[in-house]
């Protein structure tokens, strides 16, 4: 480990490994006067998130898209829409429809979409992953049963893209829009291409694609 003390008094540490590495090395250090703010260890974060859902709900006119495709790491993003949904549809602002929910990951790792198609309900640990999408490169998500229970209940489905493709994905966005995703956008993007070529998606359903990020945050790689 690397530590490096900040002006403002904090120690950073840098984990050699992934996400999950991170997290079992803080585990070691927690005690009493710790908090633990990772993701779903606290109430918070997955409240702030669900505002995507009510935000989408209110720019699509209180009519939500049929298809909503996510580039999937912890997942909170999409655990929070699903909650947002059911809030919704309690306060009388939306019907009991709901988008097909799509979690998308690399092949480099990809839990919830061996999990999902396995027809577990939970997610094993992903040895060895690698991507260069890093928002993906998440081995293990806390919260993999709520994710894998939104994508049933929805009639959804989860997909896994290869690194080559998620070039190809962040050009197409590039090339139809004037955005310039991170691979997160561009797996999004070609999953979504994938979906089309495997019947999944008929060409006749509204379609909304999340883009997490900006290229510039990867300028050494693309």
């Amino acid at each position: 480990m690397y530590k490096r003390q900040r002006e403002q008094g904090a120690n950073v540490t840098l984990v050699k490994g992934t996400i999950s590495d991170a997290g079992r090395a803080m585990s070691e250090l927690l005690d009493e006067s710790w908090f633990n703010l990772s993701t779903l260890k606290e109430p918070y974060r997955v409240e702030g998130k669900k505002t995507m859902g009510y935000e989408l709900a209110e720019q699509f006119d209180w009519k939500l898209p049929d298809v909503i495709l996510y580039p999937t790491g912890g997942g909170t993003g999409l655990i929070g829409m699903w909650k947002a949904f059911d809030e919704m549809e309690k306060l009388g602002w939306l019907g009991s429809e709901r988008p097909k929910m799509v979690s998308v990951q690399s092949e480099g790792c990809a839990p919830i979409v061996r999990a999902f198609h396995e027809g577990k309900d939970f997610a094993e640990h992903w040895e060895n992953a690698k991507t260069n999408a890093l928002g993906l490169r998440v081995p293990s998500a806390v919260g993999d049963f709520l994710i894998l229970e939104a994508l049933r209940e929805s009639n959804g489905t989860a997909i896994a893209v290869s690194e080559e493709e998620i070039i190809e994905g962040i050009r197409l966005v590039e090339e139809h829009t004037e955005l310039s995703p991170a691979p997160e956008g561009g797996a999004a993007a070609i999953a979504a291409k994938k979906l089309v070529d495997n019947q999944f998606l008929k060409g006749a359903e509204s379609v909304l694609l999340f883009i997490t990020g900006s290229k510039e945050k990867y300028s050494e790689l693309y």
